[in-house]
């Protein structure tokens, strides 16, 4: 049985198939599943970049929060707790 002698002049139909199934893939472009991934990344990204530059810039421009006031009730206590009498007692 000599099988080299029946392919001397083409390849196999097994390795011919191969041949187109690396011809049609550089013809198709880009896979759609590539094109949403980068689409939604880049925008994920562009998203988590500007809220990182709208919060510098925040810190940077914003007044500082102002305390709640402590009531009279808690500083009457915080006073008693130093020993100091609360005014008017």
């Amino acid at each position: 049985m000599d099988y080299e002698g029946d392919f001397d002049d083409h390849a196999p139909p097994a390795f011919d198939r191969m041949k187109n199934v690396g011809m049609d893939a550089e013809a198709k472009g880009f896979n759609p599943g590539l094109i949403v991934l980068l689409l939604v990344g880049g925008l994920l990204l562009t998203f988590l970049i500007g809220n990182y530059v709208l919060y510098i810039y925040a810190q940077k421009t914003l007044p500082p929060k102002k305390k709640k006031p402590v009531s009279k009730k808690k500083m009457k206590k915080e006073r008693l707790k130093q020993g100091v009498s609360a005014p008017g007692e």
